[in-house]
């Protein structure tokens, strides 16, 4: 195993750490029984903090993939 492979498994198990972390910061979506009605999605727009949080989130999710692939595929080795 040379330096970059570890240093990638190393990165990817921060991200995947760090993509649970801000998968649980997330506001709940679940509306209840209210979602029947449709009463919840009067209120549905983003604030400027959980549009941040679901680009971060996706970003390190991005990244995450990403480095699946180059291990995966043996792209470093």
């Amino acid at each position: 195993m040379s330096a970059p492979y570890i240093a990638l498994l190393v990165f990817e198990a921060i991200l995947g750490v760090l993509m649970i972390i801000l998968i649980l910061l997330h506001a709940p979506k679940g509306d209840g029984m209210a979602g029947i009605g449709a009463a919840a999605t009067v209120f549905s727009g983003k604030r400027g903090a959980e549009a941040g949080l679901d680009r971060l989130t996706w970003t390190v999710f991005g990244l995450f993939m990403l480095v699946c692939a180059l291990l995966g595929f043996g792209f470093v080795r």
